[in-house]
């Protein structure tokens, strides 16, 4: 088998391994080959691979599926579809400034904005974000003889040190958790974050195809606080669907303003819910190296 040419991008620390569909033509079972890539110890390392494929550009110029670490396939993801234009700009596979990318969420918009050295500026356009619930038993069950309206769905739960965090649900390409952090909480690590993170992504029988999950401090009406649990990947510096997420869940409450700075571990992102309903983010994509991947 020949090796595959791969190249690692990363935004804001989230890294992505970035191939071409054609590389993997001898590749049977894509999630088996996710798993190994970017397995930490033993392979490449990553937050999930980018696999892109040439369009006829009628719909869009080319497609991008998401590929988690787990093996499982998500709708899309912010940080790894940046990767992936960035990828076309450094390989010049792609130099107009507006590019349209096609993924399992949509068609997302993609301007270019600038480049300095191997660090990539992009503007994406995401499209709206939907906030019914996903059938499930639970919310089946909370909605039975109800009337139900779109955009309330609140809850509280405790921390370790009894303090209250609150539930809002979003899907911006993604589903999303969004846990609002009481103002008392001065630290993220006051409150096990991780643990409520891991057990509600996997929380079936709410979410049956799993969540993401993301954790906000309000600083300032023009800046958030975040940590960040994905759904197939675990704890990540940063995530553009979740910083969208809490954007969008901060405005909505009137937490912030429309136009917010997303402060997570890995840096921070300009996150934008328009009065007409799009999202925007505007970010980075840094190429960490590129190489060669035999399969055994």
């Amino acid at each position: 088998m020949n090796p595959i040419k791969f190249c690692k991008f990363h935004g804001f620390g989230n890294d992505y391994i970035v191939v071409e569909k054609n590389e993997l033509k001898e590749i049977s079972d894509i999630g088996k080959f996710t798993k190994e890539i970017c397995h930490r110890n033993t392979g490449v390392g990553g937050d999930g691979i980018a696999l892109l494929e040439k369009l006829d550009g009628t719909e869009a110029d080319y497609s991008c599926r998401i590929i988690n670490p787990d093996g499982s396939e998500a709708g899309f993801s912010g940080n790894g579809t940046r990767c992936a234009v960035a990828y076309l700009h450094y390989k010049h596979l792609w130099l107009n400034k507006y590019l349209k990318l096609k993924t399992q969420s949509g068609i997302k918009n993609y301007e270019f904005l600038e480049r300095k050295g191997n660090t990539f500026w992009y503007l994406a356009e995401l499209g709206k974000p939907k906030f019914d619930l996903p059938a499930s038993p639970v919310f089946n069950a909370l909605l039975e003889g109800k009337t139900y309206e779109p955009k309330v769905v609140s809850v509280s739960l405790h921390s370790d040190d009894d303090e209250y965090i609150s539930f809002f649900y979003v899907d911006v390409g993604n589903p999303v958790a969004c846990f609002f952090v009481d103002e008392r909480i001065e630290s993220f690590e006051q409150f096990a974050w991780r643990k409520i993170g891991d057990e509600v992504e996997s929380f079936t029988q709410a979410f049956p195809e799993r969540t993401n999950v993301v954790f906000i401090k309000n600083i300032d009406r023009q800046n958030i606080e975040i940590r960040i649990w994905e759904r197939g990947a675990g704890e990540t510096s940063s995530s553009g669907t979740c910083s969208i997420a809490a954007a969008v869940a901060s405005a909505f409450f009137d937490y912030s303003d429309r136009k917010v700075n997303v402060h997570a571990e890995g840096g921070i992102t300009q996150a934008v819910w328009r009065e007409d309903d799009e999202m925007l983010i505007t970010g980075r994509a840094d190429l960490a190296f590129c190489g060669e991947w035999f399969e055994n």
